[in-house]
């Protein structure tokens, strides 16, 4: 059983047709945990069954969006089976009906990067560092990444980002149409919140048809797509390169990889 997030780890609010998720553990530079996962996994469940809510807002710090996962967490209790919280946070952005509008300011690693394919609007600030260094810790990628990624930007730039994990910067992520528009980072989540409330302020009926018939192909894909990286990261997971590298996170030090 999955233990309840702190309350104050992730923020749920809701008003004029907006739901807000803030990411809210900025003493951990906002790593997220099991139970982090579980709280927006039914807060979009939530979202989606209540007429009322028409946009979700994703957004953390200004200075911090997300360090991805929380190691320690992560190593305690991995994720296991289709109904871990991280695999039902997938599934819930990735199939959420309505629009989700994100606002990313400072770094965002793993799924803080891979969860922004399932937004529909993204705006960075200026001290946007997005990165996916899933290889780095013996891993594949997630979130359906693998698809997604090289169909957004070309097997090249997919692979440099995807194999390579290193940080890449706001511009780059605009030039690669991963995000939307840069401001300062104190403007971040206020765009995000005015821009959700103009697609709040529109039918939602024909919101929700545009958004299913631009995913439409996609769609099947996807999950299947999530259902094979999540069988492949589990596997890994129990593999030594994935226990070299979080064995070399937790100790400190860089990881040797030359016997793996």
């Amino acid at each position: 059983m999955t233990q309840a997030a702190a309350p104050q780890d992730i923020l749920v609010h809701t008003e004029d047709s907006v739901m807000t998720l803030t990411i809210n553990r900025t003493e951990r530079k906002n790593s997220i945990t099991s139970a982090m996962y579980a709280a927006m996994a039914d807060a979009l469940a939530s979202a989606s069954a209540d007429a009322a809510v028409r946009v979700v807002v994703i957004q953390g710090h200004e200075l911090i969006f997300s360090a991805g996962n929380d190691i320690g967490d992560f190593l305690s209790a991995p994720p296991s089976g289709s109904d871990a919280p991280v695999f039902r946070f997938l599934r819930g952005i990735s199939q959420f009906a309505k629009p989700i509008v994100a606002a990313v300011c400072g770094p965002a690693v793993g799924i803080g990067t891979t969860m922004l394919l399932h937004c529909d609007l993204v705006y960075a600030g200026d001290n946007a560092a997005f990165s996916m260094p899933f290889v780095n810790l013996g891993l594949c990628p997630e979130a359906a990444s693998s698809l997604l990624v090289p169909q957004l930007m070309g097997h090249q730039r997919a692979a440099e980002l995807l194999m390579l994990g290193e940080p890449f910067m706001a511009e780059t992520a605009l030039e690669l149409g991963l995000i939307n528009r840069i401001v300062p980072p104190a403007e971040a989540n206020a765009l995000a919140r005015v821009q959700a409330k103009k697609l709040a302020a529109k039918p939602l009926s024909a919101l929700v048809e545009t958004k299913r018939l631009m995913k439409l192909s996609n769609a099947p894909l996807i999950a299947e797509r999530m259902a094979q990286e999540g069988a492949s990261f589990g596997r890994m997971l129990t593999e030594p390169a994935a226990r070299e590298a979080f064995t070399a996170f937790m100790e400190k030090r860089k990881p040797d990889f030359s016997k793996v």
